[in-house]
């Protein structure tokens, strides 16, 4: 996988405060443009990523390796925060459909990546709020109350870390069966784009207006990355996200930014392209454009 072609000269990396990344190629991708036309998820592994389209509908399975493409569901929302197992193996998607008043429902389904086979873990619900993965286990929040779901097998319980959600723009947290609001910079503020650690001791988040934050899970320690819009881990103390800018229509630039939770900063991409939402995994950083290009960014540390 690492061997790969199409190399653009996009530019060698540009340090903010501190390099964060030893910074390899940057490949363009030969991925279909229609119907996926953005990266949403990477494995664990770097062996594969998942795409979807500007609304969120269906996801395509894409091998780093053989370049292949195999669609894996059309459901609709399946694009939006669907999460894969740490082996790989599974992946964790919503299945979004309205009812004959037209109201949206949302289904938390899971789908075994080598055969097909799918299980749905939450029937449709209004109150879906947030979900995550650990080994083979499901948690959902739905309505705040917890679900814990077998992906395959049977369900483990005590596997379950917390899940943050998002509720009427707050930051919640679930934990041993109970959720209430976190909102570590106070309920002023609107939260989006939340995530645990990969070791399951800190949140992310980004605050609307403010920017970036990570903090333990009990509200302390808490530190600004800045703006750094979309953020995701990278490892238990890098995070990577993009800094986009736009004139009121359409995002008109966008870069990949990185940073660490001891200040450094590095920008990774020079701007020639607009590169947003990246997703990553160990040695490697996947971002799309608007024009539904794919790149990775081969990094080491």
């Amino acid at each position: 996988m690492r061997k790969l072609l199409l190399t653009l000269a996009l530019g060698c990396s540009l340090t903010g405060l501190a390099q964060v990344f030893n910074v390899g190629q940057i490949v363009k991708l030969d991925t279909p443009v229609d119907p996926a036309a953005k990266v949403v998820a990477i494995s664990p592994q770097a062996d594969y990523i998942l795409l979807s389209n500007d609304q969120n509908v269906g996801l395509t399975k894409f091998d780093l390796a053989t370049k292949q493409t195999h669609r894996l569901t059309d459901a609709k929302g399946a694009g939006y925060n669907v999460l894969i197992s740490p082996d790989g193996q599974d992946i964790v998607y919503r299945e979004t459909s309205f009812n004959e008043r037209h109201l949206r429902y949302n289904a938390l389904k899971s789908m075994s990546v080598a055969d097909g086979s799918a299980r749905q873990l939450v029937e449709p619900t209004r109150d879906l709020q947030g979900y995550a993965i650990q080994e083979a286990t499901a948690a959902a929040v739905d309505n705040g109350h917890v679900k814990v779901k077998a992906v395959r097998g049977n369900a483990n319980a005590a596997q379950a870390r917390p899940v943050l959600s998002i509720n009427n723009r707050q930051l919640m947290i679930t934990r041993n069966g109970r959720t209430e609001v976190f909102s570590p910079k106070g309920t002023d503020y609107s939260y989006i784009w939340e995530s645990i650690s990969p070791d399951g001791t800190k949140a992310l988040f980004y605050v609307c207006g403010v920017g970036a934050f990570v903090c333990n899970l009990d509200g302390s320690n808490l530190i600004g990355l800045g703006e750094i819009r979309a953020p995701k881990w990278y490892d238990n103390s890098t995070i990577v996200g993009m800094y986009d800018q736009d004139n009121g229509y359409y995002v008109t630039s966008s870069v990949i930014k990185a940073a660490t939770l001891d200040g450094k900063v590095q920008t990774l991409t020079d701007g020639s392209v607009i590169a947003m939402e990246p997703v990553a995994a160990e040695g490697v950083i996947a971002f799309s454009t608007p024009m539904g290009e794919t790149y990775l960014i081969n990094v080491s540390k």
